[in-house]
């Protein structure tokens, strides 16, 4: 396996409005599907992504209050739209605008995850990195990575209720 590791670029890939990149992870976030879209903007191979975890495309910039909401929506059975800025195989990045929803077996058991995501609009990243930025840096201040991610979390809620909206109200309104 190639390290993904790659020192960070700072140039940023696109794809168009019209594509979708899609994966399947199992219950612990383990790849089992990655369309064409995925490879080709990750830079990954195909094996390359099978069986890994999806952290595999995570990027520095991402507050980890994000990713522990979004783990609380799908493991609770609810999806969850996010912007997520993801690291490229070379250390390049990428913008998407996530959903990432359940899977269910044919008892109704939570057997797996998809994620579709889209090209977001610009105005939404520029937001998404502003906010991201104030959050890692609320995480930074704080040494024990669980107190880090209670604080950035924190923050994410009282700015919510600032603004008397729920988080799904805030994404979809950027």
């Amino acid at each position: 396996m190639t390290s993904t590791r790659a020192p960070l670029t700072g140039h940023e890939r696109r794809f168009a409005a019209d594509e979708i990149i899609v994966s399947k992870t199992d219950l612990k976030g383990v790849i089992t599907y990655a369309n064409d879209v995925f490879l080709r903007v990750s830079g990954f191979s195909e094996s390359e992504l099978l069986g890994r975890p999806h952290n595999i495309v995570r990027h520095p910039d991402m507050p980890r209050c994000v990713y522990r909401l979004l783990w609380e929506r799908i493991k609770g059975g609810h999806e969850i739209f996010a912007y997520v800025v993801n690291r490229a195989r070379n250390g390049d990045h990428y913008w998407v605008l996530a959903h990432v929803t359940p899977l269910l077996d044919a008892d109704g058991t939570i057997a797996g995850y998809h994620s579709s995501r889209r090209l977001p609009e610009r105005r939404a990243v520029e937001a998404a990195i502003g906010l991201y930025a104030a959050l890692r840096e609320e995480e930074a201040r704080h040494r024990a990575p669980s107190d880090a991610m209670a604080a950035s979390a924190g923050m994410l809620d009282e700015l919510l209720r600032g603004k008397g909206m729920s988080y799904d109200e805030f994404v979809l309104g950027l």
